[in-house]
């Protein structure tokens, strides 16, 4: 029996201009290239420059996105934006790229899930679909992280950069079957108990302020890796598959060690998992869709293969979402 499927039809990714090194870093905060490279895989991170704002980010890579998918802004139905650095408390991020792509129809909306947005927005961009309310929907996960860095906190100054990666997602025939093209499963999971380990110190209601990241590092590695291990598990369980029918793992790039203890709890074959944590990185809800980017633009990505993609957040918010090509 057919039935609505979900389709990726393209991706784009955009990193700002400016690189900064770890020994950049070193001159600003008591750490060391060997330092930051040893514990988190990190060498460099991209940074926005002065003027250039979340949503120019997004903008530059939903034109890659649409590029690629030869559409133009007028194909698009809805625009999701997740990130936790909006350029304004409102009106949304999303709403912003809207008007510069030049779109008077359809919606758009910011959502926060942390570094899970881009999952959770596929998730919901995928509800829609099959539900019959869109047919196309922009997905950008997009950031610029380093406006909350605490320079002088070598903990988390290290971790963080600025990004943005887009999705076009649309409405495609599938029959019910595992073979089926697009998105096949996601699992979203949240639990607010955790909130305080990784956290933003500030918000209007409260402080009046955006605040500075402030994370328990050894927690946050230790619910990381549980968590996103429990995700990917569910996925292949509700869906019948194992870690040997996924070609390709494309994880949320928190830090080089998380990527490797999940790899290794489930069993993950690392020629299968695409790191750019090194030269991105984390960049939050940004990366996934660039590290997605960056498989495509390596070539190696091929129709009908199964991606598997996975991210945790603050909150804490976590998820996986399966999709064949």
């Amino acid at each position: 029996m057919g039935m609505t499927r979900t389709i990726i039809k393209s991706v784009g990714g955009y990193l700002p201009e400016r690189i900064m090194t770890n020994d950049e870093l070193a001159t600003m905060v008591d750490t060391s290239d060997e330092w930051i490279t040893e514990r988190t895989g990190i060498k460099q991170r991209h940074v926005a420059a002065e003027g250039e704002f979340t949503s120019d980010l997004a903008l530059a890579a939903a034109k890659i996105a649409l590029q690629r998918a030869e559409l133009d802004a007028s194909d698009i139905d809805l625009v999701i934006i997740g990130t936790t650095t909006p350029d304004l408390t409102f009106p949304s991020t999303a709403c912003i790229v809207q008007a510069e792509l030049g779109m008077t129809h359809g919606a758009a909306f910011d959502l926060q899930a942390a570094c899970s947005g881009f999952l959770y927005g596929l998730a919901i961009a995928d509800s829609f679909i099959i539900s019959g309310a869109y047919k196309r929907i922009l997905v950008i996960g997009a950031e610029t992280l380093t406006r909350l860095m605490d320079f002088k906190d070598r903990n988390t100054c290290i971790l963080f950069g600025d990004g943005a990666g887009a999705a076009i997602v649309e409405a495609g025939e599938g029959q019910g079957e595992m073979s089926d093209r697009g998105v096949l499963y996601s699992h979203l999971r949240s639990d607010g108990r955790y909130r305080d380990l990784l956290t933003a110190t500030g918000g209007p209601s409260s402080t009046k302020t955006i605040g500075k990241i402030h994370m328990d590092g050894r927690e946050v590695f230790k619910h990381g890796v549980t968590n996103i291990s429990q995700a990917i598990f569910t996925a292949l369980k509700e869906t019948g598959f194992s870690c040997d029918d996924v070609d390709w793992f494309v994880p949320h790039q928190a830090n080089g060690r998380i990527l490797e203890g999940v790899a290794r709890k489930v069993g993950m074959a690392r020629e299968k998992v695409v790191v750019t944590v090194g030269q991105h990185a984390n960049t939050s809800a940004a990366s996934v869709p660039l590290a997605l980017n960056d498989l495509y633009e390596s070539g190696k990505l091929e129709r009908d293969q199964l991606v598997l993609f996975e991210a945790m957040g603050g909150g804490f918010t976590w998820g996986s979402v399966l999709a064949r090509w």
